[in-house]
């Protein structure tokens, strides 16, 4: 147990006034001035006979001050009042001189003012020597604060250093002057350890005088800089009166003059030229230390950089060279050839009337589609700079427009950088992705600040912000590529000649590999033909089975692997030829990742394989429909939008007014729910063209009836059963054969989009077109497996290929006619 101090105890009486401050603390034998204005205080003090009455001081903190029950038990201060005045405003003066600490008892009473018992708290006895050390911390650190800190007491030091053999007191002392929150006060007060008190009080001080250092160091550094700043101020001045009494010039007025001759040798148009010369002059009259002229210097800099009048190239489209070129580098795609050379023709024709008009070209397809390489290709055959704007993610119309120069750090917009790096008048700016530019937020709308770009009436005087002039964008050939261009807005779409690029059969990419790919593959692996022999079989596997998409991508990354694995064994010592097969391609490249024909052809009921269009291509897509014992509910999964779910809807009632002659009974719908599933959930889908294959798979299921799955069928269905013209006729064609089918229904609309089918799927595919459901189901629906037909009822039976059988579905099994 530790021993109790050795200092003489201190009598008081058995219970005391308690003065409860909020704010402040007075420690043993220290003195604090503190101003009162609570009644029961002002109460305490008023009842207090002359200047000499003692009272027990405590700290109440926190929401709950005015419950001094919680002061109970803590440790307190008997302290004596001392000069006691009225301070006005209903409040009094008074000055506690500290005296020892207590422990505060039971109050005793609480009207006018509360009364405690007291009874003395005794200190810890410090060992001898145990406090030597921290005391000898904090007089250094108060010595130290001292130096760098002119409010803070000088005369600390000494006298912690007078007391430094009673800790307890040399405790108090530096705990009062110490910079702590009163709630650290309270802390230090509760301690009854000296020792402990200053080691925790050394720590404190030390941690202030590392402060006080670094403010020191900062007003330091600052008197410095500003005295610095006033000395170049004035020597500037006095440097500008010698040179003008010698006649000569500073280095700002050489500058100036400089950029002057710049601008009049750079053949600027008048405007620009005017607006540049007046900037300069404002530049001579700006010291070159001040950031008006930094920003001043830069946008010089940037007027004088900018292709004004230079461009490169010819006047005239070489449209030979242009078709030359697009044949070298890109294999098919021939109506994109014919649409770029038919807009490239007008381009040229308008052109010789001295300005470029007409739509600003957009391809749009899935990705690895050729798009990019297009536009590099035409740059090319013309020989004009190409330079590549990706605006995908871009939010804000300063990213197209530019900041202004009272923006910190500002610049110009995307396409008068891309102007800067092509350092052409006329270059062919591509801009990328431009489908996935954001809508308009806080700050402005990137789309229209995008239709100033493109619009071609408009672009001859485009403004960019931080130039502040019009810049003539109406030489430049604008080509844009987008995968959806239902996602470019209307306005900006109006402004577009659009040019679809499908993707590739498995023939075209086998083609490609062979022109393109493998060569180039060849050369930057550093193996050649002889080590890696591929044929026709294996690029179509790896095409079929690995790399199912509608551009090159994946393709051309799979043979990229191959290669890989050869140049290594090549690296390696390994010699010969590796012949490309298909255990080859599956040690390489691992398991298949589709199946050898991913469309399934056995009939099934309720089952259909209908065609989607996605942004990467057409795909397949299955429709799963069931039936079950319920009250006529229909049921839809799959995150369906609005549009698709109004589809179902209509092939349902559709049905039901078709149930005669599908032999289905009316009390037999109302008996039944029915479940429609579009598989892969979580896909959003939407769309009207799933009516026919969702019309179908309802038929089929409540009819009993298999359903070819050999066929793919798209299209929208009316509540009268007629069939409706649906968009992207080639991608979803072009699906269905990649995917082994080799015939699909199409509405009788769509019959002028097979001109847009390469010759190759023309020729293996056979396209039926129909113009009611009636042609859908005589076409599609089986014979039922067990129900008789009714001589009386017309019967919708298609007739099934003699090497394919009806296979009934688990819904037939569980609720038979």
């Amino acid at each position: 147990m530790p021993a109790p101090s050795t200092d003489r105890p201190q009598i008081f009486p058995d219970e005391l006034p308690l003065l409860a401050l909020r704010s402040t603390i007075v420690f043993p034998h220290g003195r604090i001035a503190v101003q009162v204005g609570t009644a029961e205080n002002l109460a305490l003090l008023r009842s207090l006979e002359g200047n000499q009455g003692l009272v027990l001081v405590a700290v109440a903190l926190g929401p709950n001050a005015d419950d001094l029950e919680r002061l109970v038990e803590r440790i307190g201060v008997v302290a004596r009042v001392r000069d006691r005045t009225d301070a006005g405003a209903g409040t009094l003066q008074v000055t506690l001189e500290g005296v020892a600490r207590a422990h505060i008892g039971a109050l005793t009473r609480r009207v006018p003012f509360a009364m405690a018992a007291v009874r003395v708290a005794e200190e810890t006895a410090a060992t001898p020597g145990a406090a030597d050390a921290a005391i000898e911390r904090i007089i250094r650190a108060a010595e130290t604060i001292a130096e760098v800190d002119e409010k803070f007491p000088a005369e600390l030091a000494g006298l912690i250093t007078r007391h430094a053999n009673h800790p307890s007191r040399a405790a108090d002392l530096a705990a009062a002057h110490a910079n702590l929150r009163v709630s650290e006060r309270d802390e230090f007060l509760q301690c009854l350890d000296p020792a402990e008190r200053l080691d925790r009080l050394a720590l404190k001080y030390e941690k202030e005088v590392a402060r006080a250092q670094v403010v020191d160091e900062v007003q330091r550094k600052t008197t410095v800089n500003v005295a610095q700043h006033h000395r170049e101020f004035f020597l500037r001045q006095q440097l500008q009166a010698i040179r003008a009494e010698l006649g000569e010039r500073d280095g700002t007025e050489s500058e100036a003059d400089e950029l002057l001759r710049q601008i009049a040798d750079a053949g600027l148009p008048a405007h620009v030229a005017q607006e540049a010369r007046r900037e300069t002059e404002r530049l001579r009259s700006l010291p070159a230390a001040s950031s008006e002229y930094q920003v001043l210097r830069n946008y010089l800099d940037w007027v004088l950089a900018l292709p004004w009048t230079r461009a490169s190239g010819s006047a005239e489209i070489p449209l030979d060279k242009v078709e030359q070129a697009l044949d070298e580098r890109h294999y098919g795609l021939e109506e994109a050839k014919e649409r770029i050379l038919e807009y490239l023709s007008v381009r040229q024709l308008l052109g010789a009337g001295g300005r470029d008009h007409g739509p600003v070209l957009c391809l749009v397809g899935p990705p690895g589609t050729g798009k990019t390489s297009l536009g590099e290709a035409i740059a090319a055959s013309i020989g004009r700079a190409f330079y590549r704007i990706s605006v995908g993610g871009v939010r804000d119309e300063a990213e197209v427009r530019g900041h202004r120069r009272t923006y910190v750090g500002s610049m110009p917009g995307l396409i008068v950088q891309a102007m800067r790096r092509a350092q052409s008048k006329n270059p062919v700016l591509m801009i990328d992705e431009i489908d996935k530019m954001a809508a308009g937020g806080p700050g402005g709308d990137p789309l229209a600040a995008m239709l100033e770009v493109l619009d071609p009436s408009q672009n001859g005087t485009f403004v960019d912000h931080y130039l502040n002039v019009p810049f003539d964008l109406s030489s430049v050939l604008f080509i844009c590529t987008a995968n959806s261009l239902l996602d470019i807005p209307a306005p900006l779409r109006d402004r577009m000649e659009v040019i679809r690029i499908a993707g590739y059969t498995v023939e075209e990419k086998v083609e490609i590999a062979w022109r393109y790919l493998l060569p180039r593959l060849f050369k930057e692996h550093g193996i050649t033909d002889r080590d890696l022999q591929f044929t026709d079989e294996s690029l179509s596997t790896v095409s079929t089975r690995y790399s199912r998409e509608a551009g090159l991508r994946n393709f051309e990354r799979n043979l990229a692997a191959l290669m890989r694995r050869r140049a290594r064994r090549k690296a390696q010592g390994e010699e010969g030829a590796w012949i490309v097969d298909g255990a080859r391609i599956d040690a390489v490249l691992g398991a298949p990742r589709y199946p050898a024909d991913e469309a399934e052809v056995e009939p099934e009921i309720g089952t259909v394989t209908g065609l989607a269009w996605t942004a990467a291509g057409g795909e397949l897509m299955t429709i799963e429909a069931l039936r079950m014992p319920g009250t006529g509910k229909l049921h839809v999964t799959g995150q369906l939008g609005d549009v698709m779910r109004e589809s179902v809807d209509a092939a349902c009632s559709y049905v039901r007014s078709m149930a005669k002659q599908l032999r289905i009974e009316d009390a037999e719908m109302k008996r039944t729910d029915l479940h429609i599933h579009f598989p892969a959930g979580s896909v959003p889908k939407d769309g009207p063209s799933a009516g026919v294959a969702v019309t179908l798979a309802i038929a089929s299921v409540m009819s009993r009836r298999p359903v070819r799955r050999d066929i793919a069928v798209t299209g929208e269905v009316t509540l009268r059963g007629r069939i409706l013209e649906i968009g992207g006729v080639k991608e979803k064609v072009l699906a269905s054969y990649r995917a082994g089918l080799r015939e699909v229904i199409l509405p009788s609309a769509n019959a002028k989009d097979l001109r847009d089918l390469p010759a190759v799927v023309r020729e293996q595919m056979r396209i039926t077109f129909a113009a009611s459901m009636d042609d859908v189901l005589a076409r599609m629906l089986l014979a039922p497996l067990s129900v008789t037909p009714d001589a009386d009822l017309p019967a919708i039976d298609a007739q099934l290929p003699e090497n394919q059988a009806p296979r009934p579905s688990s819904s037939d099994d569980a609720w038979p006619a």
